[in-house]
C-alpha cells in the first residue's frame, strides 16, 4: 500500500512505527509543518517526509488524517481537489463525523473513521472503525492497517462516542485500577517499583487469559476463588464498597459528557 499520514504528531508517529516492520508498505508519506520532528525516520527508505500535504496525497492510495481537530476542516479544504474517488480516506479525528467530512469532500469518496487509543504506541491499540457507503468495499484494508497496530472492531458510527469512552478513555480507567493495585501492594509490604511491576503484569496476564481462551471473566474468577478463601472475601468487600458500580457509573458519566460536547459543537 502507498499510505500517507497527514499530520504526523504523536499518533501519526506511533502508527508509522507500527507499520514500518510490516510488509504492507510500498511507501509511507509523513507530513508535518515542522519536519525536523520526524528526523528519526529520515534514513528509512520507504518513508518520505514533507510539509506538503498535497504532494503526499498525490503519491498515495490510503490517506490517514491525524491532525489536530481544530485544523482538520481547513486541511480537508486545502486538499479536497487532490482527492480522487479511488483514494481511501481514514480520519482519526475525534468528534468529526462522516457526514461532516462528506460535506467537504463529497459523498463519492470512501470515508472511514478510526478510533485508536494510546496503546497504539506499543502495537496494542483497540481500534474501532466505521465507514460510509462508498467505503464498504475498502473497510477490510483499513482493518488490515490497524490490525498491525493491535486489534480492530467494525462498528456503526452511532457507537463511536461509546467506543471513545470504552477504548480511548478506557486506557485512563485501567491505569487508575493498576495504580490502585500498586498502592495496595505497597501497603502490603512491596516497594513502589516492585508493586507496580506486580500490578501491571498481573493486569496483562488477566487480559491475555480472556483473549486466549475467549472465556467470560467469571469463568476465570471461579478458578481462583475457593470456599471461605481470601480471594472471594476480597472480591465481596470490593463489591460492597461499589467497585463495579463506580466503574460503570464513571463510564456512563464520561459518555454523557462526550455527548454534551458534541451537542455544543452542532
Amino acid at each position: 500500500m502507498k499510505i500517507a499520514i497527514i499530520g504526523a504528531g504523536n499518533l501519526g508517529i506511533s502508527m508509522a512505527k507500527g507499520l514500518l516492520p510490516t510488509d504492507m508498505l510500498t511507501s509511507l508519506y509523513l507530513t508535518r509543518r515542522h519536519t525536523n520532528a520526524l528526523d528519526e525516520f529520515k534514513n528509512e527508505s520507504k518513508i518520505v517526509i514533507t510539509s506538503d500535504n498535497r504532494l503526499a496525497i498525490k503519491n498515495s492510495d490510503v490517506i490517514i488524517f491525524a491532525v489536530q481537530p481544530n485544523h482538520f476542516e481547513s486541511v480537508l479544504k486545502e486538499v479536497q481537489h487532490d482527492l480522487q474517488t479511488d483514494h481511501i480516506l481514514i480520519s482519526t479525528i475525534t468528534g468529526f463525523t462522516i457526514p461532516k467530512i462528506e460535506a467537504i469532500v463529497g459523498e463519492s469518496h470512501a470515508v472511514i473513521r478510526a478510533m485508536p487509543n494510546t496503546a497504539i504506541a506499543v502495537g496494542k491499540s483497540m481500534t474501532c472503525i466505521c465507514c460510509n457507503g462508498s467505503a464498504k468495499e475498502n473497510i477490510d484494508k483499513a482493518s488490515a492497517i490497524f490490525d498491525t497496530l493491535g486489534a480492530t472492531m467494525i462498528i456503526p458510527e452511532s457507537q463511536m462516542q461509546a467506543a471513545t469512552v470504552v477504548c480511548a478513555s478506557g486506557i485512563a480507567f485501567w491505569m487508575r485500577l493498576i495504580r490502585a493495585t500498586t498502592q495496595a501492594a505497597i501497603q502490603l509490604g512491596f516497594d513502589a517499583k516492585e508493586a507496580q511491576e506486580l500490578a501491571m503484569h498481573t493486569c496483562e496476564g488477566a487480559a491475555n487469559l480472556l483473549i486466549s481462551t475467549g472465556n467470560h471473566p467469571e469463568q476465570e474468577i471461579d478458578k481462583v476463588t475457593t470456599p471461605k478463601g481470601c480471594t472471594i472475601e476480597g472480591l465481596n468487600e470490593m463489591e460492597h464498597k461499589g467497585l463495579s458500580s463506580s466503574l460503570i457509573q464513571g463510564m456512563v458519566t464520561s459518555f454523557n459528557k462526550i455527548n454534551s460536547i458534541k451537542e455544543q459543537q452542532l
